[in-house]
């Protein structure tokens, strides 16, 4: 990394900022996540805007609608980021399943859109993708980067067919190195005003919790799970920033396309209920562990085991340590316990 980076203001623009990731991204970039050896040795401070839409508050998230170009457009141009992270799209399968047309609009047109405008503008581009995109069969993982792929559900092929988008927008433009896809797993952290629902795993609290109210649960116990949280990836995408940034336009053409973070703890979502209960001090008799596996009839199917490797990252010197999941979670339920 050249030292004459050094003491420079970059400016960062987070898509779906008021999201559970969108946040957590915007306060890496602010330098309010743990400071790590490649930011801090950068010596780069970062003004950051966010897009929203719903909860937009027109001075740090934008209100813009990504679904029309001339919006897109607008956007960056005021703002003239070195670097845009596409946190926004809908991440949750089932709700993929109800909305067909809206999800590939978002997750795959709106990123195109975005591809071509950053390619067009020499702005780097962080797409977040996601495990999904393989097909977690047994035996399989962990997946390096370059597996081949296979999604399982609806919400997998977008995710995928949103990643060929960039690639193929910045290799049209010649911008290769600078259309970047960072995948990840199941998310949990920080809502907002205890919104469980915005995360797979949070909401699984809620579940405990019902449960305390005599009602049965099942839960399923078959598909394994890696979940990362939104604070550690908001960290990574922010130093993927500073590494990709800080390389020659020449050099930065053989840094890989394709990147993957992820938790490293294995559960099920029966066992993170069963630590949640633990933490609390509750019973999970009303909680049943199912463990057939994904019902055939149902329209959205699961993938057993998607755990990603690392790998891509570690080589480009980029911290991927993780937070201890069961230690996060009891430091954040200890106000349910007094």
């Amino acid at each position: 990394m050249s030292s004459t980076n050094n003491n420079q203001t970059k400016t960062a623009l987070v898509t779906g900022a008021t999201g559970l990731l969108g946040r957590q991204v915007v306060r890496a970039f602010q330098g309010l996540s743990v400071p790590t050896e490649l930011s801090s040795k950068a010596g780069w401070t970062w003004e950051v805007k966010g897009t929203g839409f719903s909860r937009a508050d027109g001075v740090n998230v934008l209100k813009v609608d990504l679904e029309k170009e001339e919006e897109v457009e607008r956007v960056l141009g005021d703002v003239s980021p070195q670097v845009l992270v596409h946190c926004a799209a809908n991440r949750f399968p089932d709700k993929v399943d109800a909305d067909p047309e809206g999800t590939r609009l978002l997750n795959v047109e709106v990123t195109r859109t975005l591809a071509r405008a950053c390619a067009s503008r020499g702005i780097l581009l962080i797409y977040i993708s996601t495990d999904y995109v393989f097909s977690g069969k047994p035996g399989e993982a962990p997946y390096e980067a370059d597996a081949a792929t296979g999604p399982t559900n609806l919400y997998g092929v977008t995710k995928l067919d949103g990643e060929k988008a960039v690639i193929e927008e910045f290799s049209k433009a010649g911008k290769e190195g600078l259309g970047v896809v960072m995948r990840v797993p199941v998310l949990y952290g920080k809502t907002e005003e205890g919104r469980n629902e915005e995360s797979a795993v949070n909401v699984l609290l809620d579940a405990v919790l019902k449960a305390q109210e005599g009602k049965k649960v099942k839960m399923d116990h078959w598909a394994l799970r890696f979940p990362a949280n939104t604070e550690d990836v908001g960290r990574v995408c922010r130093d993927v920033a500073v590494k990709y940034l800080s390389t020659s336009e020449a050099e930065r053409t053989s840094l890989p396309r394709i990147l993957q973070f992820s938790g490293e703890e294995q559960y099920t979502k029966y066992e993170m209920c069963q630590l949640f209960a633990e933490i609390l001090g509750v019973p999970v008799d009303n909680i049943e562990a199912n463990t057939e596996g994904n019902d055939p009839n149902a329209s959205v199917q699961r993938p057993y085991d998607c755990h990603l490797s690392t790998k891509a990252l570690k080589d480009l010197g980029i911290d991927v340590s993780t937070q201890d999941f069961a230690a996060w979670w009891r430091r954040e339920l200890r106000a349910f316990r007094h």
